[in-house]
């Protein structure tokens, strides 16, 4: 079934870029890129290292609107529009709150294995496995 409208999720990562390109020229439907801010007091940010500061925030912030800027540039390069968000919070949850909130029907997002955990975490990464397990949309992993 094809999709009506498309969500890739965007890190700045090779694997999300691929994950762009494979949208872009599978899909001839609304895309959305999404690029998800992790708020500096989160596990994951640098906040815990480091204390957070204005600095930090606003350099965050400028690095997400230069990713999705750029996959609007990427987007027009091959004749195509792309929406744009930029949402502050945990990667999987806000990804899997946009899908929920935004009539978005199928998830085309990279892959990022790591060295720890199961299986399923090691071949995706921690986020596309979350979103794998409870988005109620298909959910495609480039890798």
């Amino acid at each position: 079934m094809t999709p009506d409208h498309v969500l890739v999720p965007l890190d700045g990562s090779p694997l999300a870029e691929e994950a762009l390109a494979h949208a872009l020229a599978t899909f001839d439907r609304p895309v959305t890129v999404l690029n998800v801010l992790t708020p500096l007091d989160a596990g994951m940010a640098e906040g815990g290292v480091l204390e957070p500061d204005g600095k930090r925030e606003r350099n965050a912030a400028a690095r997400a609107e230069r990713l999705v800027e750029d996959a609007r540039d990427r987007a027009a390069a091959d004749g195509r529009t792309v929406e744009t968000a930029v949402e502050t919070g945990d990667p999987a949850e806000t990804i899997l709150g946009y899908v929920e909130d935004h009539d978005v029907d199928h998830v085309v997002m990279g892959g990022h294995g790591g060295e720890r955990g199961s299986i399923a975490r090691r071949l995706l990464g921690t986020v596309a496995t979350a979103v794998v397990g409870e988005a109620p949309v298909t959910v495609t992993v480039v890798r």
